[in-house]
């Protein structure tokens, strides 16, 4: 239907209603955009402006709560807990107030109304993670472990990334590892890998330890990168069987396989046809190194489909030690060591070679094979090599050592493939 205006006079007072509700909801927008700009300030009088100029806005009251709250000058939380009344009396709905209501209720001791308040905000919330945890942290400070961990355990489930801070909160309370798992952590693999990463940075393999055999329990896909800083933990407190079966799991659960090694060789990958890098037990090299440039080479090999190459630039005398791997070896064994390496025109007397480091509680000791240098075809090197008693961990790095002489500007190329080392006796009965 359409509406026909007959008179000039109707037509006329129409216009003007128009332009009186416009101006209404001009004034509207004006006002609100000014209370947001004065909450804005976040100051006092910022917050007092905005309850002034829209006091139906349940945030504007929020915010001033807030402020009464938590600014560290003058905090009130008696006047807090008017504005936060105020804002739920306009907008029953908000977790967030209802939350920070409860908590200034409990600086009050009001605690019987701050646990009201508490679960209001589940109420208006269930899934919120932040209420949970604020409410389980108010649990543990009133001593109510079982109902704490609960409540903690509910935020850690809907928020995974809150595991490391949810482990070390509840084991000041409880300090027994499977307990606080079994009660305030859920079975969660991004939980427990933020429990790990958390544990491997404070150097504590022990419970991380506990943390990583529930991890692999649950059977996740995982990457390398999960688990690299808790080998890294392991491999620097020495604890080198540890380390190397983390590894190994890492594996399986990410779905990679062993490449085809030398039967009963310990160095992993040792023909360089994996694309495994800087993690673990894999080789670990840059792709620069100051003079040298290391990169595979899929032409020049002498067995499999790679190798790897480095190419000297002639430009410094390089003392070069930046192609190595970890090795977990049984103490007072002997070893053999072994590699193939090409050269074409390396120059200056020092050419390439292995140094194997020993990694021991006071054993430190490095051990070199003959080098290889000018243009030499594949040509195998071997070193034998005996673990002292307290030797756990072998480095291995192929080097390259600065050269004395005055032509010491090494140029060329190397290829290195086949690496291996391999166990020729048991350890000794007296280990």
């Amino acid at each position: 239907m359409i509406l026909r205006l007959s008179t000039p006079a109707a037509r006329g007072s129409l216009i003007l209603v128009g332009i009186a509700v416009t101006a209404v909801f001009s004034y509207s927008g004006v006002r609100n955009a000014l209370a947001v700009h004065y909450a804005g300030w976040n100051s006092l009088e910022g917050f007092e402006r905005a309850t002034r100029l829209e006091p139906a806005d349940a945030r504007n009251w929020y915010l001033l709560g807030r402020f009464w709250q938590y600014n560290l000058e003058d905090p009130d939380s008696k006047k807090a807990i008017l504005a936060y009344q105020k804002s739920l009396s306009l907008d029953s709905h908000s977790a967030d107030a209802w939350s920070d209501l409860a908590m200034a209720y409990e600086s009050e001791n009001n605690f019987a109304a701050a646990v009201d308040a508490f679960q209001r905000a589940q109420r208006a919330y269930p899934l919120s993670p932040e209420v949970a945890w604020r409410y389980g942290n108010f649990l543990l400070r009133r001593g109510d472990a079982d109902a704490a961990f609960a409540e903690i355990k509910r935020s850690v489930q809907v928020d995974p990334k809150r595991g490391a801070a949810a482990f070390s909160l509840c084991l000041r309370v409880n300090p027994d590892v499977n307990e606080v798992l079994d009660r305030a952590l859920p079975a969660s693999p991004n939980a427990y890998l933020s429990i790990l990463a958390a544990l491997a940075e404070q150097q504590q393999t022990e419970q991380a330890m506990i943390v990583w055999h529930r991890l692999v329990r649950l059977h996740p896909h995982l990457v390398l990168g999960d688990s690299s800083a808790f080998v890294e933990a392991l491999i620097h407190k020495l604890q080198a069987d540890a380390a190397l079966r983390v590894w190994n799991e890492t594996l399986v659960l990410a779905g990679l396989a062993r490449p085809a090694d030398p039967p009963g060789s310990l160095v992993w990958d040792g023909g360089f046809e994996s694309d495994v890098v800087n993690s673990g037990f894999a080789w670990r090299y840059p792709r620069d190194a100051g003079g040298v440039q290391i990169g595979i080479d899929s032409e020049e090999k002498h067995t499999g489909k790679r190798s790897l190459r480095l190419a000297f630039n002639g430009l410094s005398n390089v003392d070069f030690h930046d192609v190595c791997q970890y090795v977990a070896v049984r103490p007072a064994t002997a070893y053999q060591f072994a590699a193939w390496v090409q050269t074409r025109s390396l120059s200056t007397d020092q050419g390439v070679r292995f140094g194997l480091y020993s990694v021991g509680e006071s054993t430190h000791s490095v051990a070199w094979t003959d080098d290889v240098r000018g243009t030499q075809p594949w040509s195998r090197i071997q070193l034998n090599w005996t673990a002292a008693t307290d030797t756990r961990e072998l480095f291995i790095c192929a080097s390259r050592l600065r050269s004395a002489q005055f032509d010491s500007k090494i140029h060329g190329l190397a290829w290195i493939d086949d690496v291996s080392l391999t166990p020729v006796s048991a350890p000794s009965s007296r280990q």
